[in-house]
């Protein structure tokens, strides 16, 4: 399953590097990807941890820019 998200406000290439890696390391994501110049997430994930995944990558967003804001693309 996949979900796409707006990282409103997305401006480091290296907190972006980073938010990607460590999505990428959540138990249940296949893939997780940004991109820094259209601020866009994607998330491919097992459904049924989607809700759990969405919300520890909120946080880890949330930790290296505190500023942005998730939002569902």
């Amino acid at each position: 399953m996949k979900k796409k998200f707006i990282l409103e406000g997305l401006n480091c290439a290296n907190c972006s590097e980073k938010i990607e890696r460590e999505i990428n390391g959540l138990n249940g994501v296949n893939e997780a990807s940004v991109n820094l110049m259209t601020t866009k997430l994607i998330i491919d994930g097992d459904e049924d941890k989607m809700s759990e995944i969405i919300n520890l990558a909120e946080k880890i967003v949330n930790k290296y820019e505190p500023d942005v804001k998730f939002k569902k693309a």
